[in-house]
This record gives C-alpha cells, structure tokens and sequence, in this order.
C-alpha cells in the first residue's frame, strides 16, 4: 500500500503569546500513527480538521520544524477559521471539516 493511499495525519501546535513566530508541526505519521494521532486530538478535545490538501501539504514539513512562509496564508485562514468555530461564528455547513471560504493551498517546494 502506498503513502498516498493511507490515512495520514499532522497535527501544528501555535503559541504567538509564547513567542511562536509561526506554526509548528508537532506529530505527522501514516496509517496507524494517523490514526493515534487523531485519537489523541480529539481526546484531548482539539478540533480535527480533514483537509487532505492541507494534510499533504504538512507533511512535507520535518517534525519540530515551523511552517514554511509559503503556507502561512493557508495556516493563518485556517487558525481564524478555527477561532470562529470557538467563537459559534462559523457556518454549520463548514463545521463538518469541509474547507473554509477562501482556503488557498499552495504548492511549498
């Protein structure tokens, strides 16, 4: 089975109040790690979104390492997104881990 046609998963951790100068990506893996990874987002109540172009995109980026300047539109977008879920603000037809309005996806190599 190739990389491609596995559940994949990334997860980013952000801390701009801890001095953050952009997101990170904490854990990344295939199949089963996915699958404990997402596990444990949503365990510990983190919204999981399921955005496979984003997923793809994340997991070009090595472990601990922050996000390319290519991406910090697309994270940005996103994390606002996620802000206005917290804040009941989004659409209910979004919230089902579609793609936010406006959501680029660049290319990062």
């Amino acid at each position: 089975m190739s990389d491609r046609s596995r559940k994949r998963a990334a997860a980013l951790v952000y801390d701009a109040k801890g001095g953050d100068t952009a997101p990170r990506v904490i854990a990344k893996g295939y199949g089963a790690v996915a699958e404990m990874i997402v596990a444990r987002a949503r365990d510990a109540g983190l919204y999981v979104h399921t955005a496979p172009e984003m997923v793809s995109l994340l997991m070009q980026v090595d472990l601990d390492a922050r996000i390319p300047p290519q991406l910090y539109q697309a994270v940005a977008e996103l994390l606002a997104w996620l802000y206005a879920l917290e804040r009941n603000d989004a659409d209910a037809d979004t919230v089902s881990g579609g793609v936010p309005p406006g959501f680029p996806l660049p290319p990062i190599r």
